[in-house]
């Protein structure tokens, strides 16, 4: 009796952990059977109005991301090619952020391309990624995404990041770089920022 019981729990917390929230959005199959959010240039997960503040927002942040297209190995003459990932993730548990602008810049301050013309809104805990292709070396060593977010109520802020990765030959590189805050409004995360 008791086994019939565990196995009835067992068999209920699986269906409903296959269950989506109300509310929440469901993710987009990608390269097979992986689910994520990639965006691709002038491509958004979720349709809203165009960038910039909302009107609504109570807090809010600009990032500045580096990424690199390639590097540099032994010498100035040798270059490996990198393929980029920019991550942006909502941390807070409870509340949305709405993503207004994604934006790359090449190693001259230039802008390269604007990534969708529209918002993206990140659920909680959700995430949304933006890819540079190996094989597009128009950003440079010192390539950067600038990512303004911002929220209706206050929250934790997201961890934007990018992954830099690279498999030429038999020999694999990769690394991270977090991203830096270069301005804010409202309160972030229960620490007071300054106010524009």
């Amino acid at each position: 009796m008791r086994r019939s019981g565990a196995a009835g729990a067992l068999l209920l917390i699986v269906l409903l952990a296959g269950c989506t929230p109300g509310g929440s959005e469901p993710t987009r199959e990608v390269a097979g059977s992986e689910q994520s959010r990639v965006a691709t240039p002038d491509a958004g997960a979720e349709r809203g109005r165009a960038g910039g503040r909302t009107g609504a927002a109570v807090v809010g942040q600009t990032v500045y991301v580096p990424v690199y297209s390639h590097i540099y190995f032994r010498d100035e003459e040798r270059e490996v090619d990198l393929a980029a990932t920019v991550s942006v993730r909502n941390t807070d548990p409870e509340y949305s952020i709405t993503v207004t602008t994604v934006q790359y810049y090449d190693s001259g301050g230039h802008l390269v391309r604007q990534y969708g013309e529209e918002t993206v809104v990140l659920p909680p805990l959700s995430s949304q990624a933006y890819v540079v292709e190996e094989e597009d070396r128009t950003g440079g060593v010192g390539a950067n995404f600038i990512i303004e977010w911002e929220a209706s109520a206050q929250v934790s802020p997201p961890i934007t990041e990018a992954v830099m990765i690279s498999t030429a030959s038999t020999q694999g590189i990769s690394f991270v770089s977090r991203g830096e805050v270069v301005r804010s409004f409202g309160e972030v995360g229960g620490e007071r920022t300054h106010t524009e």
